[in-house]
């Protein structure tokens, strides 16, 4: 009998459209592996097992079965995006228990596309933090459960990682997708401003909020974001060559990237200068205050968010998240900020086409309750080992998580990728030189490792 659980979306989806598989036996095979293996991960909210074996029997009998680009793929939905029938909880006890009337535009778009949406997917309160983990559930990486599977797409990213579903659906303020990726081994991309609806919580983050893929090869996540965007990234027939940076230095001052980072930057820039790209050291010019930049645009993001929520119901870090942002919010919104750094940042991308830099600085912390310590001790964390995704948030530009050598445990390292704004196919292509010069391993071997993972 053939197995679909570890198949990529590509896979999957070819194999349902040419008859070999039925939407139905695909959903039930991850549903059943969601029901035995997800009480270690922690990946859902909330599991839709009938809702979806019946949605999984109406793609199976549509008549565009053949042209479905995501036929009955089984995906996860980060849980601050609206799926018809469910409640969005975004991590807190403080929103209502309501069913969606509609689906997120993103929802929709993979549902148009095929897909069958399994579940929603845990989140730190409300898709703050770097650690995944509140009243609803912590999600763990899948590849060392001691620790986090990172967030604020923490339960997407640990259900990809797990085998629980070949694909799914987050988004990235801060660095929602890159973060998680990079702790859980996967590819992601943050696309540039406008090229996938956003439409998330009030305002996006002042339009800094960007969804996206997550997925186990640089092939799902590049049709997973033709999906989303309605766009198709076609791969080029081929590869140009490029003029790649390569930095090492946290844009945050006094934050230092641990060696397995920087060693599989220097292995990743070695392989691309093999493929005949020209290759150089070089840091783009962060300025001094990108820290407080950073730490305004994201505490001013949340106290926006929190203002239609019971206070009572918050968690300590949140409200006190929320109130520092308060006094930054009316700057913030003028947008003086971000366009100051895309205009410092700019004339580095005239320069380079690409910035290959760490994807984190250090491996993500002990899976815990987070959400009960102090707002100081959060913020910490969050700053020491994840330093490197917000500025290009703050510039709207694309960047990439990828996954590049292994940490000392044994849990995935990776690699970031940036460019500029309309450089999403450019930095797919980098992606996939370095996937097929240097294989990854897809899925967590979770039931290899036995109860305690």
């Amino acid at each position: 009998m053939t197995t679909w659980v570890g198949r990529t979306a590509a896979e999957i989806a070819a194999a349902v459209r040419e008859k070999r598989a039925t939407p139905r036996e695909v959903v039930a095979e991850h549903l059943d592996r969601i029901e035995r293996l997800d009480g270690r991960v922690g990946a859902f909210r909330t599991v839709r097992a009938e809702t979806a074996l019946a949605e999984a029997d109406e793609v199976g009998a549509r008549g565009d079965l053949s042209e479905l680009p995501l036929a009955g793929v089984p995906v996860a939905v980060k849980d601050n995006l609206a799926v018809r029938g469910e409640s969005t909880r975004i991590g807190s006890a403080a929103t209502p228990d309501t069913p969606a009337a509609e689906d997120h535009v993103t929802v929709a778009r993979l549902r148009a596309a095929g897909a069958v949406v399994v579940g929603l997917t845990n989140v730190p309160e409300p898709c703050v933090f770097g650690t995944t983990d509140g009243v609803h559930g912590t999600a763990r990486n899948p590849w060392d459960t001691s620790r986090t599977a990172g967030g604020s797409s923490g339960g997407s990213a640990a259900a990809v990682a797990a085998g629980l579903v070949p694909i799914a659906l987050g988004n990235d303020g801060m660095g929602s997708l890159r973060i998680p990726a990079a702790n859980c081994g996967l590819v992601t991309i943050k696309p540039g401003t406008g090229v996938v609806p956003a439409g998330i919580s009030d305002g996006d983050w002042f339009g800094m909020s960007e969804n996206g893929p997550l997925a186990t090869t640089v092939e799902d996540a590049r049709l997973m974001l033709s999906v989303l965007a309605d766009t198709e990234f076609v791969r080029p027939e081929q590869a140009a060559t490029r003029r790649v940076a390569v930095s090492l230095r946290s844009p945050l001052t006094g934050v230092v990237v641990t060696k397995p980072y920087t060693t599989a930057v220097r292995d990743a820039a070695a392989l691309l200068m093999k493929a005949g790209h020209r290759v150089r050291r070089a840091d783009p010019p962060y300025p001094q205050s990108l820290s407080l930049t950073s730490l305004a645009h994201w505490t001013a993001g949340t106290s926006v968010d929190a203002q239609t929520l019971d206070p009572r119901l918050l968690v300590r870090r949140t409200r006190v998240h929320a109130a520092v942002g308060r006094r930054f919010v009316a700057a913030v919104r003028t947008g003086k900020g971000r366009e100051q750094l895309r205009r410092r940042l700019e004339p580095f991308f005239d320069e380079y086409d690409v910035l290959l830099m760490p994807a984190l600085a250090r491996r993500s912390p002990k899976a815990g309750d987070w959400h009960e310590r102090g707002w100081l001790r959060n913020l910490m964390a969050n700053t020491t080992y994840s330093p490197l995704t917000p500025p290009w948030n703050l510039t709207g530009w694309p960047a990439m998580s990828v996954p590049f050598g292994t940490l000392p445990s044994g849990a995935p390292c990776a690699v970031q990728l940036v460019g500029r704004p309309g450089s999403e196919a450019e930095l797919l292509a980098l992606a996939e030189q370095l996937e097929k010069a240097h294989p990854w391993r897809r899925i967590a071997p979770l039931e290899e490792a036995g109860a305690d993972g």
